[in-house]
């Protein structure tokens, strides 16, 4: 795919290589204005696994019980 976009561009090495760097900053451009504001609400970042337990070993725990080990 990558080649067939090469192939296609017009110019020598250089206006290819600057015309493949203005549509790769476009399409980064329009990922993070469009596709990925739209795409938030869908992906699962609010569904935390972690809960408050961990912070209720307090100083005097060992890292044995803190990783849930015997020692």
């Amino acid at each position: 795919m990558y080649g067939w976009i090469w192939r296609h561009l017009p110019g020598n090495v250089y206006v290819r290589a600057l015309i493949s760097l203005v549509l790769v900053v476009g399409v980064v451009f329009l990922l993070f204005q469009y596709v990925f504001p739209w795409a938030e609400p869908l992906l699962p970042f609010n569904d935390v696994t972690v809960d408050g337990a961990a912070g209720s070993v307090g100083a005097a725990g060992s890292v044995a019980e803190i990783a849930g080990g015997a020692v």
